[in-house]
């Protein structure tokens, strides 16, 4: 498996992680499908997803795969007066990793983040 941004990072801050290979289909890179491959409930299984704020900012937002951003609930968060999705063509150029594998650590740039809570609810996340 080549390593990734992210996992270089854990590994030179020596935090502990657990890698899940799973076979990826391009057509579907969906929160619910990637559960189900590395058997996990949707709860525990987190997507990174890229936005702008109104100053045109990049926040990177991570929810629990089956739930939907509340794009005001972020702007309020992030200090914006509006949050929107970033155009899927930014993604790989702004973070340095393609659709369906962003990850908050090791993007290009640090952005700031913000965790859904509910992560706070697990040993680990995964």
């Amino acid at each position: 498996m080549k390593k990734t941004n992210a996992v270089r990072i854990l590994d030179r801050l020596g935090i502990a992680y657990e890698l899940r290979e799973y076979d990826v289909d391009e057509s579907d890179l969906s929160a619910p499908t990637v559960a189900h491959k590395v058997g996990l409930p949707i709860e525990q299984v987190f997507k990174t997803l890229v936005t702008r704020g109104d100053g045109r900012d990049v926040v990177l937002a991570c929810i629990p795969g089956g739930d939907e951003l509340d794009l005001k609930a972020l702007a309020a968060a992030s200090g914006n007066k509006r949050s929107e999705m970033a155009p899927l063509r930014d993604v790989q150029p702004l973070t340095g990793y393609v659709r369906g594998g962003v990850s908050p650590v090791g993007t290009k740039k640090p952005y700031p983040f913000v965790l859904d809570e509910t992560a706070l609810g697990f040993r680990s996340l995964r």
